[in-house]
């Protein structure tokens, strides 16, 4: 069965850090292009981060560029998104996903086929 399993959601305090993990299994990561996606209340999914398949390059929305930063570990069959300096505006539900080409080329989602079930990241003092 073809499963991402994310964690590393949770409550973090504005300028704080936080990491998630997303593993796959049932399928091999090391074909894909991986983003990550959020969903705010009230607002659509949308994308900001996608990592080539050899993890050799990245794109970043400008509203997360120069604080998150996604990488990637093909041995271990995960993708991971290094959340710093976090603004309240960065609470939404994340969610990984595997884009249908090993090639990052924005973020639309049917270009993406395997998405994670979604863990919730909250900013807040």
């Amino acid at each position: 069965q073809l499963r991402f399993v994310e964690s590393g959601g949770g409550l973090e305090q504005p300028g704080g850090p936080l990491r998630l993990s997303c593993a796959a299994s049932g399928f091999t990561l090391a074909n894909y292009a991986l983003g990550w996606f959020r969903q705010a209340p009230g607002k659509d999914r949308g994308g900001f981060t996608c990592i080539s398949s050899s993890g050799a390059s990245a794109i970043y929305a400008d509203s997360v560029k120069g604080r998150f930063t996604i990488s990637r570990d093909n041995a271990k069959n995960t993708v991971y998104l290094q959340m710093n300096s976090l603004k309240p505006e960065d609470t939404a539900v994340y969610y990984c996903a595997a884009r249908l080409l090993g090639y990052c080329s924005g973020y639309v989602p049917s270009m993406y086929g395997y998405w994670g079930q979604g863990t919730q990241v909250t900013v807040s003092s």
